[in-house]
């Protein structure tokens, strides 16, 4: 350990030099490489963290930029993941950095989580929210916790030496329809900023056991006000006795079977002028788009239908897949009879595999 580098840490009253070895021997495991990943992936690094792992699947797109600073223009369209691995190392060289270019499902989250002590959340959506909580309750590993809203973040620490669960405080996934999407909804850049460094100090004082940690409160940030409000919950003795992991955590009805086609194909459609609809928004297509697609938000399926012909396959596309899904559902329920398929992985897989 270069304890020049750190000098500035281990004489702080209370943390010193064991609070530095804590951290040098911790292992810490982000899920996300994001808005909320990027902050704690930078300090995690910089204060010297052992081991770090970063999981992640996207790509660098432009619309990142914003908020998402350790990505520059000339990564978009790069894996997220092998990016920050190539910065991270050059902003601390002693670091360990261990990348899973791959989302995080039912079949690896188990044998991922196991190799570090604690796991910071920075994934944006429900379902990877359940599947982390349930797999630390498994292993008795703590996850620092954190979610954007507009102006506000929302930071937490659960799992932590018995104490409450992501269940005890969320006991139910809410509806895919009922959740803001930051793609329709905004961000704004600071924001993610913020709360991904304060779940950074959580984790902080999670290794080196310094200070109050947020288990059993919930601590809401409002950027627009500067306020903090802390919100305390009771642990569900129920939710620690989880045995295993569920065969599903998905938004989607694990009967029901979407169609979908693979970025594969999608070149092969591109060269055949299938009829490829677009559900971003506005702005995420003026940005970029795929040639003679047609540009339908998801928000405004059901005024612009008309734009779509269904005698002919119908072929949805948005940035990661998601909003497709939803999409291919609405239309559905109009146009039982159509084709309808969603694009696999959506612009971001088809812009890591094909570019």
């Amino acid at each position: 350990m270069n304890q020049e580098r750190y000098i500035r840490q281990t004489i702080l009253k209370g943390f010193g030099i064991e609070g530095q070895k804590k951290i040098a021997d911790a292992k810490v495991l982000v899920i996300g490489a994001g808005g909320l990943g990027v902050p704690v992936l930078t300090y995690l690094n910089a204060m010297g963290v052992g081991k770090i792992g970063i999981v992640d699947n996207d790509v660098v797109s432009i619309t990142n930029l914003h908020r998402q600073v350790l990505y520059g223009e000339g990564d978009v369209g790069e894996s997220k993941v092998i990016t920050a691995l190539e910065k991270l190392k050059a902003q601390n060289p002693s670091s360990k950095i261990v990348i899973y270019n791959t989302f995080l499902d039912t079949k690896n989250a188990l044998k991922i989580i196991a190799d570090y002590d604690l796991v910071v959340d920075a994934s944006d959506n429900f379902p990877t929210r359940y599947l982390v909580n349930d797999a630390c309750v498994i292993l008795n590993k703590p996850f620092i916790y954190g979610a954007l809203h507009g102006y506000e973040g929302q930071v937490c620490v659960f799992n932590y030496k018995g104490g409450p669960t992501y269940r005890c405080l969320f006991p139910n996934m809410p509806k895919e329809n009922e959740v803001p999407n930051c793609n329709e909804h905004g961000v704004l850049g600071i924001i993610p900023g913020i709360v991904g460094n304060l779940q950074t100090l959580e984790a902080i004082k999670v290794i080196t056991g310094i200070g109050d940690v947020l288990s059993g409160k919930l601590l809401i940030f409002n950027g627009l006000q500067q306020s903090y409000q802390k919100i305390k919950f009771k642990s569900h003795p129920e939710n620690l006795e989880i045995k295993k992991l569920q065969d599903f955590y998905e938004w989607n009805d694990p009967c029901e079977i979407v169609p979908t086609v693979s970025v594969d194909e999608l070149q092969k459609l591109l060269i055949a002028n299938a009829q490829i609809v677009d559900v971003r928004t506005h702005e995420e297509y003026i940005n970029y788009h795929l040639p003679e697609s047609i540009h339908v938000p998801l928000n405004a399926l059901d005024a612009n239908s008309s734009k779509i012909n269904f005698a002919l396959p119908v072929y949805l596309l948005c940035q990661s897949g998601k909003r497709s899904v939803t999409a291919l559902r609405q239309l559905q329920e109009k146009h039982p009879e159509s084709s309808l398929f969603s694009i696999l992985g959506g612009l971001n897989q088809y812009l890591a595999e094909c570019s």
